[in-house]
């Protein structure tokens, strides 16, 4: 896993070393850079060495010079594409190295390179000949890709600090829509990013911008999209659970490619106890890694210890205090790329220190709640089709009114919190449920907080729009939808690629997998969530690897008590940051009083503040 930046038009080698330079963490084994001054493109990389130790540095240029490629990630299937090049005349220099397939699969496939590959990725390659920088970001955006783009400039990097390091963006401002989904999604999805003139390329888009002109033209190359397929149901049951577990046998096999040590994160949940054991079977020597608290409430290591010893894997496991957590959450905080308010950051970026204590790259379990429909908000969509259609706005604001008032309770997914959150969800459109059910605030307290009216249509058009591109009416595929293109991609995938860039660690997603999503895609929702049963057909699929008692046990997420220390200041606010100049000061004062006296729950929206502030203050 690694670093790249680079831009075409004004700038200099110190403007790229100083781009450069703010990817360090991301890899601490090298860099490199490449210039052609007469095209105005300079290119850079940071190096984590995972694969072809020796021959893998970059940028990476073909032996004629035309074709140079800075690129971040790992391609699964570079071994078999190779071969495929070479059968057609490539010559290959590298001994084993992925980054030169991108180089060979450019000159044969051009634009048509990505459909080819497998695997995560963000990459700029420069065709010297064609007088063109194509950009790409895999399928889900696993790997990340900020850009600026003005007539005669463009630039990007792998981290928007790194981007707003070349001088031409100095002194960049924050963008008010920006900030306004910040508050809305508690994450800020693509194409948006946090400073005006500055964008994220999405999962599954690419670039190609013009040398001479910086001319940019976007392309989708791929969308993932739900197409249930009867022909699958007609089958049996008992075939799709085995094709789904052939599959991610598969996926998790190729996952398991590198030259250097490898381990899994293992909570004991379901998705990563079936990693874990599926990594058991072709690399017996794998380790475990798993991080527990003191609070059993916080505490999932009994849990891992259990899948450990089920799957026969050594088992490492870092127990901490969670007053070790709250002393470090300013660090953490403070080394965040872009405010992003997912408190399990905290503990995924424990386990990643720790982890990388021992090992290099790991496997973890995100996607299968995405794609195996395996959120609780699943669960809350049947009572809430029947709520709207049955209660009358009166009855629905004396509830509201009334569950306002129930204790606040801080424990994980505590009672009142979440009847707050179901009903705050359904005093909006259905369109504007999953979103509403996920965010900080809802628009009115937006409205509030930023002081001027709210349009929920502009506020939610990304989850407007994916809402609308689905092809089901029902709202189990729409939820998916939600969860699988904006949330995962957003926020999962860029709080597990933060956490583990903190500490140089690759972290790999073999439920993200080409083949296993696009066979999961077609399976009909009825098949993941059934009678209540979150994951059915993924369940069915672990019940010959794993013990009914680990593949049935009880979600539990990845936190820590922000709630409780926010409510008794052992989560100071700080002062306001300059990117607050929007905000309504007196709003989020009394947020934080109602905190402290026990009056509401605002933790969401005071951890996306607490965020936004000490992040800032690290140069965000």
């Amino acid at each position: 896993m690694c670093g790249i930046c680079g831009f075409l038009g004004p700038g200099d080698a110190a403007a790229l070393a100083a781009m450069n330079a703010r990817l360090s963490r991301r890899g601490p084994d090298g860099e490199g850079v490449y210039a052609d001054p007469a095209a105005g493109v300079h290119l850079a990389h940071r190096r984590l060495a995972i694969i072809d130790l020796e021959g893998g540095r970059q940028p990476m240029a073909t032996a004629d010079g035309a074709l140079v490629v800075t690129y971040n990630g790992e391609i699964y299937n570079h071994e078999a594409l190779r071969s495929r090049l070479e059968a057609r005349g490539h010559r290959f220099v590298t001994d084993h190295s992925d980054t030169e397939v991108l180089l060979h699969g450019w000159r044969e496939w051009g634009e048509e390179l990505p459909s080819h590959l497998s695997g995560m990725w963000a990459f700029a390659l420069y065709d010297k000949r064609r007088g063109v920088l194509f950009c790409c970001r895999d399928r889900f955006g696993k790997k990340p890709f900020f850009y600026a783009a003005r007539p005669g400039f463009f630039a990007f990097a792998s981290e928007l600090t790194a981007l707003v390091a070349h001088p031409a963006l100095a002194g960049a401002t924050v963008s008010r829509t920006a900030l306004r989904k910040y508050f809305a999604y508690g994450f800020i999805p693509a194409p948006n990013a946090l400073y005006a003139g500055t964008h994220k390329l999405a999962g599954g888009e690419s670039l190609l911008v013009d040398v001479r002109d910086g001319a940019v033209v976007k392309r989708r190359w791929w969308s993932f999209c739900l197409e249930p397929d009867e022909s699958l149901v007609a089958a049996g049951e008992a075939r799709m659970a085995a094709r789904v577990l052939e599959l991610l046998d598969a996926a998790v096999a190729r996952r398991l490619m590198s030259d250097v040590p490898l381990g899994v994160f293992l909570s004991g949940g379901v998705d990563s106890s079936a990693v874990t054991a599926l990594a058991a079977r072709h690399a017996p020597d794998v380790a475990a890694f798993s991080i527990g608290f003191d609070d059993p409430a916080f505490d999932e290591s009994g849990k891992a210890r259990e899948a450990a010893a089920c799957c026969r894997v050594a088992h490492h496991v870092a127990t901490l205090t969670l007053g070790n957590a709250l002393a470090l959450m300013p660090d953490i905080v403070g080394r965040l790329d872009e405010p992003m308010g997912d408190v399990s950051l905290i503990p995924t970026a424990l386990l990643c220190r720790e982890t990388r204590s021992h090992v290099t790259v790991a496997l973890g379990g995100d996607g299968a709640d995405e794609l195996f429909a395996g959120y609780d908000p699943f669960k809350a969509i049947r009572v809430a089709k029947c709520y709207s259609r049955l209660a009358p706005k009166p009855l629905h604001d004396a509830l509201a009114l009334l569950a306002a008032r129930l204790p606040v309770g801080h424990g994980y997914m505590a009672m009142s919190f979440k009847i707050n959150r179901f009903l705050r969800g359904l005093s909006h459109p259905a369109r504007f449920w999953n979103p509403v059910w996920l965010g900080p605030l809802d628009p009115e307290g937006i409205a509030a907080l930023f002081r001027e009216p709210v349009d929920p249509e502009e506020l939610y058009s990304e989850a407007v729009e994916v809402f609308d591109a689905c092809p089901s009416r029902d709202m189990v595929d729409k939820t998916m939808e939600f969860y699988t293109r904006l949330y995962m991609q957003d926020d999962i995938l860029v709080k597990t690629d933060r956490a583990g860039m903190m500490h140089s660690l690759e972290v790999r997603a073999p439920f993200l997998d080409g083949e296993l999503t696009d066979y999961v895609r077609r399976i009909p929702h009825r098949f993941k969530f059934r009678n209540g049963t979150t994951k059915y057909i993924l369940k069915k699929a672990l019940e010959p690897l794993l013990p009914r008692h680990v593949i049935y046990r009880k979600k539990q997420g990845f936190g820590v008590p922000v709630g409780r220390w926010l409510a008794e200041g052992l989560l100071p606010m700080g002062d306001p940051s300059p990117l607050e100049a929007p905000l309504d000061a007196g709003y989020a004062a009394d947020r934080i009083r109602e905190q402290r006296q026990g009056r509401a729950d605002h933790r969401l929206f005071l951890w996306n503040l607490w965020v936004l502030r000490h992040a800032a203050l690290s140069g965000v």
